[in-house]
């Protein structure tokens, strides 16, 4: 199940866990204004990697979303990589981390952390 705000219907979104993850770890920063950040960056072995993480800065061309509690902000560049991307929590015996699953990657690597 994903908790989607209307403004993101073709954007990114986050699924109830990843909300949930980001809203604990928002919590124990204890510093107000902070959004999670995604972005989409040169470099990893399959050429783009993705990049999360807490930031308190606006740039022009932001696009914000909100999830609950949560503000998701990408900025104008990465957001057509992100269109219709999902992000999730996970939290097994096996691995433990925030996944991204981007209908727009044609490939990715082994480490899932980078996409072309």
């Amino acid at each position: 199940m994903t908790v989607q705000s209307e403004a993101t219907q073709q954007g990114i979104t986050l699924t109830d866990a990843a909300a949930a993850k980001v809203k604990s770890l928002l919590e124990q920063q204890g510093e107000e204004n902070l959004q999670l950040r995604v972005a989409v960056q040169p470099g990893g072995c399959s050429g783009l990697r993705y990049q999360l993480f807490f930031d308190d800065r606006k740039m022009d061309g932001d696009v914000v979303a909100r999830f609950g509690d949560v503000e998701v902000v990408t900025d104008r560049m990465s957001a057509p990589y992100l269109i219709g991307a999902s992000v999730d929590f996970v939290d097994t015996i096996e691995k433990s981390g925030f996944t991204i699953d981007n209908p727009n990657a044609t490939g990715s690597c082994a480490c899932g952390d980078s996409f072309n």
